[in-house]
C-alpha cells in the first residue's frame, strides 16, 4: 500500500550538500523535508578527507557552523604545484591573496555531524532517515517522488524537489541525460605520516601516470590521493605497508622526507560525468548528482556547496507559487552554468595536459608552471576561481 503526501520543498539526499541546502533555506525562513537513505549518524565516523575551499568556509560561517568545525580542520596555507622530472613549479600562498587560508582539510564525518546537529535544532527541517528514493518524475504542476521508508511505500508531489544524493541512485530521470567520460584511471586514497612537518603545505604533483596530491591533515599527517591506471592502482593496493610506502617515496620524491605509516587504502574509478540539463519542471539536481569531476584541484565538492547556496538564495527570491516553473529553472541554470562547466573543463584540462608523456610537452608544462609563479595576476585569477568559482 502506498501512502500519498504533499510537500512544498523536498530534498532527496541528506549528505553535506543536501544538508547545507536545508540549513541555507531555513536561514531564509523556508522549511524543507529531507529524505536520507542512510541511518541517522551513519556518516559521522567517515574519515575521508574533504578539501574545503575558502568559499565553502564562508558558507559554513554564514550558517554559524565554522567556529565549531575549525578546531577539527587543518589549514592549507600554501599549495605547491610541480611536475615530476622537471624544475618548473609554482607556489600559491594564502598571504599573497588576503585570505587566512587557501582552504581547509576536514573529515567527511566531522562535517556531516556538525550539519546534522544543526538540522536537529530546527523543527522546520524534517529528516526521514533510511528513506530510499525509488523514482522521481518531473511534472507540469509538481515533481512526483516515490520512496521506501520503514518498509512502507510512499509517494508524494512536491512543488520543488532537489536531488542531492551524490549520484548514488536514480540514474534515469525523464528529460535529463547523463554524459560520462571514463578516464581509465583509479584514485587511491589513504592517510600517511612522514618524517618532516607539513607546515600547512598541500602538494599537487603531476606525473605521466596521473596526479598525486598530499593534503595536510592533522599535526604531521597527509591525506593522500594517488591516481593512476586502474591496474597500477590495484597493484599498489596489494602491496604490504612497507612496500607501499617505498613505492610512494619513489613516486613522489623527498619533499616531505620518508613516509613512515599508511592507513587503510581504498580506491575508486575516476570519471567526468554531468547531467544536461540539470533541471526539469519542479526538479533541480545539485552537487555530485549533477556533475562529478576528477579530484585534481579539489573542485567537485566545493562546486556542489555553491550549488546548494545559490539555489537557496534563488528559492528565497522566488514566490513559492513560482517554484519549479520555467523562469526559475532557467535562472538557476544560467547562474550555475559558468561555475559547473568551468570546473568540469578546468579539471579535465589539467588531466589531459599533465597526465601524459607526450614528447615535447613536458618542457612546455615546466615552462608554464615557472611562468605562473612569476605572474601575480594569473595566480590571483587561479586562486579566486578555486576559492569562489568564476563569480568570486
Amino acid at each position: 500500500m502506498s501512502m500519498a503526501m504533499e510537500h512544498d520543498l523536498l530534498i532527496v539526499g541528506g549528505g553535506p550538500v543536501g544538508a547545507t541546502l536545508a540549513l541555507a533555506l531555513q536561514d531564509k525562513g523556508i522549511d524543507a523535508t529531507v529524505l536520507e537513505a542512510r541511518a541517522r549518524g551513519a556518516a559521522h565516523h567517515d574519515q575521508r578527507a574533504l578539501a574545503l575551499s575558502y568559499g565553502s568556509i564562508l558558507i559554513l560561517e554564514r550558517l554559524g557552523l565554522w567556529s565549531g568545525l575549525k578546531p577539527k580542520a587543518t589549514a592549507i596555507n600554501t599549495i605547491h604545484v610541480s611536475q615530476r622530472g622537471s624544475l618548473g613549479r609554482s607556489l600559491l600562498k594564502a598571504e599573497d591573496h588576503d585570505q587566512p587560508a587557501l582552504g581547509y582539510v576536514l573529515s567527511y564525518g566531522d562535517l556531516s555531524a556538525a550539519l546534522d546537529d544543526a538540522i536537529r535544532q530546527f523543527p522546520g527541517i524534517q529528516v526521514r532517515y533510511e528513506a530510499e528514493a525509488l523514482a522521481i518524475k518531473p511534472g507540469r504542476e509538481a515533481a512526483h517522488v516515490e520512496y521506501q521508508y520503514q518498509a512502507q511505500a510512499y509517494s508524494c508531489n512536491s512543488r520543488m524537489t532537489v536531488l542531492a544524493d551524490g549520484g548514488r541512485s536514480l540514474a534515469d530521470i525523464p528529460g535529463l541525460e547523463r554524459e560520462t567520460k571514463h578516464y581509465g584511471h583509479d584514485a587511491l586514497v589513504s592517510k600517511v605520516s612522514c618524517e618532516l612537518p607539513h607546515d600547512n603545505i598541500a602538494y599537487e604533483r603531476f606525473t605521466p601516470a596521473g596526479p598525486v596530491a598530499l593534503l595536510p591533515n592533522g599535526t604531521r599527517d597527509f591525506s593522500l590521493v594517488w591516481t593512476g591506471k586502474a591496474e597500477e592502482v590495484q597493484a599498489l593496493l596489494a602491496l604490504d605497508d612497507a612496500a607501499f610506502l617505498e613505492a610512494l617515496h619513489t613516486h613522489f620524491g623527498d619533499r616531505v622526507g620518508r613516509f613512515l605509516t599508511v592507513g587503510k587504502r581504498l580506491s575508486f574509478p575516476l570519471k567526468l560525468s554531468y547531467l544536461k540539463p540539470v533541471t526539469a519542471p519542479h526538479l533541480t539536481v545539485i552537487g555530485n548528482a549533477a556533475q562529478t569531476m576528477h579530484p585534481v584541484a579539489g573542485q567537485g565538492f566545493n562546486v556542489g556547496m555553491r550549488d546548494a547556496w545559490e539555489l537557496a538564495q534563488l528559492l528565497a527570491q522566488t514566490p513559492s507559487e513560482e517554484w519549479g516553473m520555467d523562469k526559475m529553472m532557467q535562472a538557476y541554470q544560467a547562474s550555475r552554468k559558468a561555475d559547473t562547466r568551468g570546473g568540469l573543463l578546468f579539471t579535465d584540462f589539467l588531466v589531459n595536459v599533465f597526465s601524459n608523456d607526450i614528447v615535447g610537452l613536458r618542457k612546455i608544462r615546466s615552462l608554464g608552471l615557472g611562468l605562473l609563479d612569476m605572474l601575480p595576476l594569473a595566480k590571483q585569477h587561479l586562486v579566486s576561481k578555486m576559492s569562489f568559482g568564476p563569480r568570486g
